[in-house]
């Protein structure tokens, strides 16, 4: 499908502009190929994606290696970490979630910083003054340090039971964390290596200036389009982190349109957005046919109403369900094969080996489906440096599919 005659028009000076209409198969094949075309590094990927969300559950590494391992030929379980803790090309911090980001994208999430700042203020800041002091004191004489290996340790009893636990020292470690103070230097096993942000992120990152609330937030929900290509206006609030953006996404929306930032988009009846480098993506070729397994947490699967509306998948992560009441698995990931969501698979890896422990398919799958999953669980071995396939599911053709593998 061309571009030609897909204008998005205004019908009055200022009023209302037209959307573009899609067909849900245009939708699929440009969504795959935004999200798919593999990049040669891992650089290429965080510039394509700005972030990516940090999760530390790893049946078959984590959340953020998955994405990546959608994306980079080639790439192993952590090899994101080089890139963080010793390029400082990326960091850990705050974007949708936890998240992994450039650190060109600094200045704009320092708007989260300020608003988080805001909601630590009285009940740490305020509360426990003495507690910030002795813990901004280590650091600057002892950091980098793990939260465990503070001298200063106190708790509260009242607040067992709470998201951050009775530690004080904790609490305010992350207060200071998601309020731009300090930063994750490393981390040991998944958990953070605070150190004072001055001395973690790069002088000409410190020394940009922070940008108004409002134009920030207005960059960060481009930088969501630019990640997830086509976003609906209400697309559930964890997209738009919740509190932070959501409040200007009425404003943002009309002059990002306005500045041609964005166009509307209305596909076979569900109104989007896009950039215009998304639908520059209707006149390129379908990316040749490939087998991807996509992660939970991927940008791709961020808006499941779009997704289920698109590929006919409903998507739902079961890892929060009572076992009793699964479906599908505890960490299941969606199939990619084409442009369509093609099965579901559950895979576990440990010492050296890669268990494949639920299998579900949403339609008949054909020899040159086959073909190209052996590919990629070839490529999955590779990533989680497994040296065999161990089968849990009673499925004739995977299982020989699986066996033909080779080490």
């Amino acid at each position: 499908m061309g571009l030609e005659g897909l204008e998005a028009k205004t019908e009055e000076p200022g009023d209302i502009v037209t959307p573009i209409r899609l067909t849900r198969a245009d939708a699929r094949k440009a969504m795959v190929r935004h999200h798919f075309a593999t990049s040669p590094d891992l650089r290429g990927a965080f510039e394509r994606l700005r972030s990516v969300q940090f999760d530390p559950i790893a049946p078959i590494g984590c959340n953020h290696d998955l994405v990546l391992q959608a994306r980079v030929p080639g790439y192993r379980i952590g090899d994101w970490q080089p890139l963080a803790y010793h390029d400082r090309h990326i960091y850990d911090g705050w974007d949708k979630q936890a998240s992994l980001v450039p650190f060109e994208g600094w200045a704009l999430r320092r708007f989260f910083h300020h608003k988080h700042r805001q909601s630590f203020e009285q009940k740490v800041f305020v509360e426990h003054r003495e507690a910030v002091a002795a813990v901004l004191e280590e650091l600057t004489e002892r950091g980098p340090l793990q939260p465990k290996d503070f001298a200063y340790q106190h708790r509260r009893d009242d607040w067992q039971g709470s998201w951050y636990g009775p530690s004080v020292t904790k609490r305010v470690l992350k207060a200071l964390w998601f309020s731009g103070e300090v930063m994750t230097a490393h981390r040991v096993k998944g958990q953070h290596v605070y150190d004072l942000t001055e001395r973690v992120a790069p002088p000409a990152v410190l020394a940009a200036p922070p940008l108004p609330e409002h134009d920030a937030a207005r960059e960060l929900i481009l930088e969501r389009h630019r990640a997830m290509g086509l976003v609906r206006p209400n697309a559930p609030p964890e997209v738009w982190s919740y509190g932070e953006l959501m409040p200007h996404r009425k404003t943002a929306l009309p002059e990002l349109v306005g500045s041609g930032a964005l166009v509307p988009v209305e596909v076979e009846g569900v109104k989007a957005h896009a950039t215009p480098e998304f639908l520059s993506l209707l006149d390129t070729p379908a990316l040749e046919p490939r087998v991807v397994f996509v992660a939970p947490l991927d940008p791709f699967l961020w808006d499941r109403k779009m997704t289920a509306h698109l590929f006919d998948f409903d998507y739902i992560w079961e890892i929060y369900t009572p076992e009793a009441k699964r479906r599908w698995g505890y960490y299941v990931l969606p199939v990619l094969f084409g442009d369509r969501l093609v099965a579901r698979v559950e895979f576990w890896s440990r010492d050296g080996v890669l268990e494949l422990r639920a299998w579900h398919e949403e339609t008949q799958l054909a020899a040159p489906f086959w073909a190209a999953f052996a590919q990629s669980l070839d490529a999955m071995m590779t990533y989680c440096a497994a040296n065999r396939v161990e089968v849990r599911v009673a499925h004739g053709r995977l299982r020989d599919v699986c066996a033909s593998v080779a080490p």
